[in-house]
């Protein structure tokens, strides 16, 4: 049995989990922070958390575009010479 699509597969969802990480990562920090304020100040609004997190999540992408756009350059240039 040939194993290449199933290594095609693997290898493109470590590409998308390691250009999709730092966006999450923001996101998840900044609703930790924004959680952790709610909860000292005791303001349990639950909407208060998206705007920021989106905005952040916004700038991460924003400022990694660069960096995404080599990952997936190096990627398919990769997959070219996969197939």
């Amino acid at each position: 049995m040939d194993e290449t699509p199933l290594f095609l597969v693997r290898e493109t969802l470590i590409v998308a989990l390691k250009i999709a990480a730092p966006v999450l990562l923001a996101g998840v920090v900044v609703g930790l922070v924004i959680s952790l304020l709610q909860s000292v100040t005791s303001i349990q609004d639950q909407t208060l958390t998206f705007v920021p997190k989106i905005a952040a999540m916004l700038l991460v992408a924003a400022f990694l575009i660069p960096w995404i756009a080599v990952k997936l350059m190096d990627y398919a240039a990769w997959l070219f010479t996969m197939v």
